[in-house]
């Protein structure tokens, strides 16, 4: 859909904004505030279940104006003047002033009692000149994000002041003008998140369908005829009859990384290893690596060969796994990760292992108890315990090229997928900017 521009603009005094509608001002959002607070330091110390609801920089999205509840924390209030301060009202504007700069959010009619954290700015509006959704708008549009950018502060760029919201530069057009512009971007986002929503659906029935397709290779094998028998696991189930059921220890040496010890660093003997961060699933990051000092028999019994599997030992995800390529030619491994080699290379290859431990931890085999609770560590004496199905050598290499064919296809729609959501969400940002900078003119559009 194309628009119209206006029929007169004028330089707006702003020389990275440009021209905007003739008839339009550009001021500071100061103009319009009734006041501008940020959230207290001391009540994440007080989250109760029976609480008020507490708004974190999480709960602002950062593509929307809308506040997202689904992720919302309690709080007990404590301090009757920092409560009624930080307390948010229908049409406060807020900002995020640390991570995820930009993101802002308009408070709701009907929303129950509710109050800010430290890093939410909660700007209250007079509403003489400025509508709360127009400016919630102008904060997504390249003119926010332009301003927040040049005007963060600190070492790591992730900071502004309440002064910097203050002085944020807004487009103001007269408020029934604001008023048929954000009914506009309302109704054409909505259209926009509708269709994101469609290919984020799409992307997780392909997540499912992918680990449907793992999970039938690596416990049943490829042939649908097979005869079956009881593996005695009962997460396992029943698995074809010529395949051994065994502990990993049985088919694979298990190596715990060595341990980072700074103290002992000489210098003398420095070599890159890996870190549970560089080990993601399927994926081995080697740019950049720390070294670490590795004598002769550490070089010995920690140097990476090409096909060993690396196994997340601790960290956010145990068993998280990838196998080792080679990308550069000398490379060891720290303690948090293990090192899979097989016993014998006649009868195991690492690429069969790699789908047999991403199953596993899919189908949550690594969790303590059988409960939702992920274990923090996989220690090696207890992934050498484990007990899978293995089948011959030559069915672990057919399922492994099985699956890195198929597996292939998923990810090619996933990736298209994903691709066909950052357009969306480019042009999402584009008629947001065009629309409240008066690029576009929309007045006809809301009219028909």
């Amino acid at each position: 859909m194309s628009f119209p521009r206006y029929p007169k603009y004028k330089d707006s005094g702003v020389e990275w904004l440009g021209e905007v509608p003739a008839h339009w001002a550009v001021f500071s959002l100061k103009r319009d505030l009734d006041f501008l607070t940020s959230g207290s330091r001391g009540w994440a110390e007080n989250y109760s279940d029976e609480g008020e609801l507490f708004i974190r920089i999480a709960n602002l999205t950062r593509n929307s104006i809308a506040l997202d509840l689904s992720d919302i924390q309690r709080v007990a209030v404590t301090d009757g003047a920092e409560g009624s301060r930080t307390k948010v009202q229908t049409g406060d504007v807020l900002f995020s002033v640390t991570a995820y700069l930009g993101s802002v959010a308009v408070v709701p009619d009907a929303l129950e009692t509710a109050y800010v954290s430290q890093h939410v700015a909660l700007a209250r509006l007079r509403q003489l000149w400025l509508l709360p959704r127009w400016v919630g708008y102008v904060a997504l549009s390249f003119v926010g994000q332009t301003w927040f950018e040049t005007q963060s502060y600190g070492g790591t760029k992730i900071q502004l002041s309440l002064d910097d919201v203050r002085n944020l530069p807004v487009t103001v057009p007269p408020i029934s003008e604001q008023q048929n512009i954000a009914a506009f971007l309302d109704r054409e986002t909505a259209k926009i998140d509708g269709l994101v929503g469609e290919q984020r659906r799409l992307m997780d029935l392909l997540k499912e369908k992918r680990q449907a397709v793992i999970s039938h290779a690596v416990t049943q094998g490829l042939n649908p005829h097979a005869s079956m028998k009881p593996s005695g696991i009962e997460w396992l189930g029943d698995v074809p009859e010529h395949w051994s059921v065994s502990p990993v220890a049985y088919r694979y040496s298990v190596q715990l990384g060595k341990m980072l010890d700074s103290t002992k660093i000489t210098g003398e003997h420095l070599r890159p290893y890996l870190r549970v961060f560089d080990v993601q699933w399927g994926d081995v990051n080697t740019d950049d690596l720390p070294q670490m000092d590795f004598d002769e028999d550490a070089r010995s019994k920690f140097r990476l060969v090409f096909g060993d599997l690396l196994v997340n030992e601790g960290g956010s995800y145990p068993g998280r796994s990838a196998i080792w390529l080679g990308t550069i030619d000398e490379c060891y491994y720290q303690k948090a990760l293990h090192r899979l080699r097989p016993n014998c290379t006649e009868k195991d290859t690492t690429r069969f292992m790699y789908y047999l431990m991403s199953w596993a931890a899919n189908e949550g085999v690594f969790v303590a108890g059988g409960n939702e609770t992920t274990i923090e560590h996989l220690p090696a004496e207890k992934l050498r315990r484990y007990r899978f199905a293995f089948p011959p050598i030559t069915e672990q290499m057919e399922i492994a090229s099985f699956l890195d064919s198929e597996l292939a296809k998923f990810d090619s729609l996933t990736a298209e997928a994903q691709r066909a959501i950052d357009l969306l969400q480019e042009r999402r940002t584009t008629l947001i900017s065009a629309a409240v900078t008066g690029q576009i003119d929309v007045r006809e559009a809301m009219s028909a």
